[in-house]
């Protein structure tokens, strides 16, 4: 079965697409079968891996029992649209709402390596539904003073998630995003992170740039658009592959940052 993570974040704009879709990059160079699941109904993620924006069904469809999953599948990745927050609205009347997307993606785990999915930037009842269906939890935060608080309220769903829904759900750790640490500003928040999660920090910190819009406005990843800012995403690639047990996938990963280099 696929090892499944989902990725979060308190908060709009902390870099939690863009840390997605890069990694899903990064693992399948690694010759990993990733499947992306887009659970944001603003659909970026969809947008990101240029998919048709009248592709159907998608995760709505799966998510009200219309559609499986294998057949919500567009170029591996189930796509989002703002059908998606209409279909939470019926959700929330359910029962069992919460089991909701571990239900529908079971049909389609043995089919892949990794399981990516990209949970709205709200800590309401589509990311409880992720955090259900998920093996690991990734948090994104951005290097601002409330960075703290950010992973701490995402920590307290993830405990919820535990609680009695998903007990061998496993906190992954944090990846630090939109970071200039020429200020002391991001230096500060780097340091408050580290001294409150340790090791969870999973490092480098993804730099901040413009470029990130750039490449997605041309539709390239970033590894390719600005290696050198592509080589932090590696670097963290690969050690999530190792905290995961996919070695060989974090040996391909350390091949590619060599060329890189």
């Amino acid at each position: 079965m696929a090892k499944t993570i989902a990725v979060l974040s308190q908060k709009g704009g902390t870099g939690k697409t863009t840390t997605v879709r890069t990694l899903t990059d990064a693992f399948r160079r690694a010759k990993l079968k990733v499947l992306a699941v887009d659970l944001d109904p603003q659909g970026n993620l969809s947008d990101y891996f240029d998919t048709d924006p009248e592709a159907s069904p998608t995760i709505a469809e799966l998510l009200l029992g219309r559609a499986t999953a294998a057949e919500a599948i567009h170029g591996d990745l189930i796509p989002a649209n703002l059908g998606l927050a209409e279909a939470e609205l019926v959700l929330g009347g359910k029962l069992g709402r919460e089991l909701t997307l571990r239900k529908a993606l079971k049909d389609v785990g043995d089919e892949y390596d990794i399981v990516m999915i990209d949970c709205p930037p709200a800590l309401g009842l589509l990311t409880v539904n992720a955090l259900v269906a998920a093996d690991h939890a990734l948090i994104s935060a951005e290097a601002q003073y409330f960075a703290m608080q950010g992973v701490e309220q995402a920590l307290e769903v993830i405990e919820l998630a535990r609680d009695g829904l998903n007990p061998d759900l496993a906190w992954l750790g944090v990846i630090l995003n939109i970071a200039d640490l020429r200020t002391v500003h991001s230096r500060e928040a780097r340091a408050a992170l580290l001294e409150h999660v340790g090791d969870r920090l999973i490092e480098p910190v993804i730099r901040s740039s413009i470029a990130y819009a750039e490449s997605a406005e041309r539709g390239l990843s970033i590894i390719d658009y600005r290696p050198d800012l592509g080589s932090d995403y590696l670097e963290i690639a690969g050690e999530i592959l190792k905290r995961l047990e996919f070695n060989k996938g974090a040996k391909r990963i350390a091949k590619l940052l060599a060329a890189n280099s």
